[in-house]
């Protein structure tokens, strides 16, 4: 009997046990259904929130050095969002893309195709200090497809330009720095994901781009070819190749009415930006040269090939003048020489690679009615103006004042339909406004995120009517944590410059509106901080280059600076296009004063506000 029951309680305990091992893989599974934010790629159904963008997308550009991932997009400023498509041509377990400030795989916005082995997720993500990535809890990207097609993987979704989320990344006009990486593992969880650990790659683009048909070209037109001469790229990281074009002899005026490149096939990832000068007329005739644009035995009067015709960079599209106006190109005024310059990026050290690279020009005999002119706006380039070493941020304005605007445009003022910014390399944000009655009025252009390595003209999405008596205000931004000596302002790219090239119409004389802090206030700043730091000998009869290098550098002496550019007279550079300076009186002439009015944020949540609620973070 005692037998009987005790083989009763060995089968009660054998089946409890099997029961209780059942129940817990019943848990486990039902646990892992998938991150709770992410969306299932399998599970997709086509019912976007709005109307699919049509195809193809109308920009796009190759993000990886051998052209491997494709990027293209649309844009909707109605509904303030935009479309994103990714061709991967070879995917094996997911990949990342995603936005942030300079190109920094940290504190990044990002989204994440990825799979755990068995499924494939789709999901808003974000990075941390240190790299590491978590889900997002408020999905902002809307997944719209994803499938293989015969010339690979295809992933389109789509973004708001702001979200309210403060790990989100604004999308707003000016440099995007993209970054994209691969996933050669599958993921259990996406947590496991670090960037630092995976090949990754940046690139910059214009995201957003005016929304305006480009207009019919004349019938007319011809073409002009500015190419590389079968150049053989340099197996280096980093080249810029200069070469010098010849004009047909006797060329007539005529009008340069749209521009695009002309990429060798193969080369698109590696042909970073190219531009195009005219030389100067009055240096007559310029040595044939094609080589490096850094090599010190190449002509001299290769310097003298500063008039910007054309530029483009990577991912921008064929650029068209207005309607009414065109560039004059050719003529008895003009020079019979242009310069090329093309920016080769070959961070794989490609070799043996041929190129002929170049920029196609439109031109037409038949004039239009207004020629288009290039003015300089900013700071006058002189080590007059200087950045101190270790800022985070430090801020340079040069001035386009009443008095020149007032003397040298006519009654019904000008037309910016474009405009190209330009720093060197400690240069991070550049900001150009009009001001009319001491009050800003609008900004003409700006870029919070500028890179010296992306350099392209833009295109206004609005036109800005620069009146007599109104103010142009040109401001940069630069960071020097890293170096340990003041940054001058100068040529060299280690020196720094604070230039918005406007182009407008109708051309004027006026050439270049710029200006630096007055030369006797600087010196007065000289003799201030010296005395501060205990030395009371006078360095008067010593230039500005060597006062500033033997300036006893400290927070102090910077803020010090900082506000001498703010408040101190300045001297004026108010020229005609023959260099000369308008008749008028330039120098110590005070700094206009603003009232500012467009600082307020273009959107509801601008500034990384968090919305006012958000569910709790998923535990994936």
């Amino acid at each position: 009997m005692r037998i009987c029951k005790k083989n009763i309680r060995l089968q009660d305990f054998t089946i409890m046990y099997f029961i209780a091992i059942a129940a817990l893989m019943v848990i486990l599974v039902a646990s892992y259904q998938g991150p709770t934010n992410a969306v299932e790629v399998s599970d997709l159904k086509i019912n976007p929130s709005g109307p699919l963008p049509p195809l193809p997308m109308p920009f796009r550009m190759s993000l990886d050095p051998r052209g491997d991932v494709q990027l293209s997009w649309n844009i909707s400023y109605a509904n303030q969002e935009v479309y994103i498509q990714l061709t991967v041509a070879d995917i094996k377990h997911g990949m990342v893309f995603g936005m942030s400030d300079r190109g920094e795989l940290t504190n990044a916005d990002l989204v994440v195709l990825w799979d755990s082995g068995t499924n494939s997720y789709f999901g808003d993500a974000w990075s941390d200090s240190e790299g590491h990535v978590s889900l997002d809890s408020q999905q902002d990207y809307e997944l719209l497809d994803a499938k293989h097609k015969p010339d690979g993987f295809h992933l389109l979704f789509k973004r708001p330009f702001s979200t309210c989320d403060p790990r989100d990344y604004l999308i707003e006009e000016g440099t995007v720095h993209v970054i994209y990486g691969f996933l050669e593992e599958p993921l259990a969880s996406l947590e496991q994901l670090n960037l630092s650990r995976i090949h990754t790659g940046m690139q910059t683009v214009l995201m957003l781009r005016p929304d305006t048909l480009p207009p019919i070209l004349p019938p007319d037109v011809r073409t002009l070819d500015v190419l590389s001469p079968n150049v053989i790229i340099p197996h280096q990281e980093t080249t810029y190749w200069c070469y010098i074009q010849k004009l047909p002899e006797n060329m007539p005026k005529n009008h340069i009415v749209m521009y695009e490149s002309v990429i060798t096939p193969g080369n698109e990832a590696i042909v970073h930006h190219m531009e195009v000068f005219e030389c100067s007329a009055d240096k007559g005739d310029v040595p044939e040269y094609s080589g490096s644009c850094d090599d010190k035995m190449k002509p001299n009067k290769l310097d003298f090939c500063r008039h910007v015709l054309a530029a483009w960079a990577m991912g921008a599209e064929a650029f068209y003048y207005p309607p009414d106006a065109g560039l004059p190109l050719g003529g008895p005024s003009s020079s019979r020489f242009l310069r090329l310059e093309v920016h080769y990026h070959n961070p794989l050290i490609i070799s043996g690679r041929h190129d002929s690279s170049g920029i196609r020009l439109y031109y037409t005999p038949s004039l239009r009615r207004y020629d288009a002119g290039i003015m300089e706006l900013g700071l006058v380039y002189t080590p007059i103006m200087a950045v101190p070493p270790k800022q985070n941020s430090f801020y340079l304005s040069g001035y386009c004042t009443s008095e020149c605007t007032q003397t040298a445009l006519p009654s019904g003022g000008i037309y910016i339909f474009a405009s190209q910014l330009h720093t060197h390399l400690a240069g991070r944000g550049v900001r150009t406004v009009l001001v009319r009655a001491g009050k800003e009025l609008e900004v003409v252009q700006e870029d919070k995120h500028f890179s010296t390595h992306y350099q392209t003209i833009r295109v206004l999405r609005k036109m800005t009517n620069v009146l007599p008596g109104d103010v142009l205000i040109t401001k940069c931004t630069y960071n020097t944590e890293d170096r340990s000596k003041p940054t001058l302002g100068g040529f060299g790219i280690m020196d720094e410059m604070c230039v918005n090239y406007v182009h407008y119409y109708p051309r004027t004389k006026l050439e270049l509106c710029k200006s630096h802090v007055d030369l006797g206030y600087l010196q007065k700043y000289f003799n201030f901080i010296n005395r501060f730091h205990g030395d009371d000998h006078c360095m008067c009869d010593v230039d500005v280059t060597e006062q500033y290098s033997k300036l006893q550098w400290d927070a102090f002496s910077g803020e010090v600076l900082d506000s001498l550019y703010n408040t101190a007279p300045i001297s004026m550079h108010c020229n005609q296009s023959s260099a000369r300076l308008f008749p008028g009186e330039w120098d110590k002439k005070p700094v206009p004063v603003v009232t500012s009015i467009l600082d307020k944020p273009r959107y509801p949540c601008e500034g990384g506000a968090p919305p006012t609620s958000k569910p709790p973070t998923p535990q994936v």
